[in-house]
């Protein structure tokens, strides 16, 4: 079934305003504009005081985070935003949750701990009613930032360590929120120096596509496949459909990897990606201008 809502996953870093953004970020790059992410949070057909719902999670400071990004969408035009602080699957009984989640146009996942994430809404009826509305509701828009992206996968890298090589077993991988269903984000990752962890996260797993999502950057996910760079960095797509060498089934624990037949792909602001036919688009705005048409319907 193809979902008819929408995905924004974000590498981590967006830009919260003026207080929140790096300022060599917006003068070394020409392209830079402000609260690009932020501004996607609600579709473009719909009311900028429809309902946002921040779930924190992940987060081992629920409170904190959920007050400093309910202070940054508000600068960013959104006016209708609460909190969810929901800390144990002891909390996950409160029947209001399900009712807000119903009510919302916009539910977001901060960052923080991908796994504690994963370990206290995957499976739940939280979740289940979320995935029902991001399935059914053409004008509902699932997001996460962060760790709340690394979740979005059926798989999903919980721990790893960058080292010089890809050491065998120095990347952990579990099952995430399974909302992309083939495929493995990864966050911050220009920044943080995560190609190699992605990688071998592939390695392991090749007919999972690789999301590499770099910091102030995102995809716009349509129809489930449709997908489309926003924000001021790159997402790194690593494809492991045409390995033809692997070392992973080969090597011991804590040596290092070969790997042959990577195809890696590039995106910027603009550029697109069809995740199930695996196939590069230079020129994106097809996708938003559908997602328009078929939201004003």
């Amino acid at each position: 079934m193809t979902p008819k809502g929408k995905l924004l996953i974000i590498g981590g870093a967006e830009d919260k305003g003026p207080i929140r953004i790096r300022p060599q970020i917006k003068s070394k790059n020409k392209d830079f504009v402000d609260y690009e992410i932020l501004t996607n949070l609600i579709p473009p057909s719909t009311s900028k005081f429809n309902r946002i719902e921040i779930i924190t999670t992940a987060s081992q400071q629920p409170f904190k985070t959920g007050n400093m990004y309910i202070r940054s969408f508000k600068k960013a035009g959104y006016h209708n935003v609460s909190h969810m602080s929901i800390e144990n699957k002891e909390e996950l009984k409160n029947p209001s949750l399900i009712t807000r989640i119903e009510n919302a146009d916009t539910v977001f996942f901060s960052g923080g701990d991908q796994f504690r994430l994963s370990t206290i809404i995957a499976g739940s009826e939280l979740m289940q009613v979320i995935m029902k509305r991001y399935m059914k509701d053409e004008n509902f828009l699932l997001a996460g930032t962060s760790a709340g992206a690394m979740a979005m996968g059926r798989l999903m890298i919980y721990h790893a360590e960058n080292n010089e090589a890809m050491l065998k077993g120095h990347v952990k991988i579990t099952y995430g929120l399974e909302v992309l269903d083939s495929c493995i984000v990864d966050t911050h990752f220009v920044k943080r120096g995560r190609f190699g962890r992605l990688a071998q996260a592939v390695a392991m797993n090749p007919l999972s596509l690789g999301i590499g999502i770099g910091e102030d950057t995102a995809l716009l996910i349509t129809k489930g496949n449709d997908a489309t760079c926003i924000g001021s960095g790159m997402v790194i797509i690593i494809d492991g459909t045409k390995i033809r060498y692997n070392s992973v089934n080969v090597v011991e624990d804590d040596y290092p990897l070969g790997i042959e037949g990577l195809k890696v792909h590039m995106l910027a602001r603009g550029n697109g990606f069809l995740l199930h036919e695996k196939k590069y688009v230079p020129n994106a705005e097809v996708f938003l201008a559908k997602s328009l048409v078929n939201a004003n319907n």
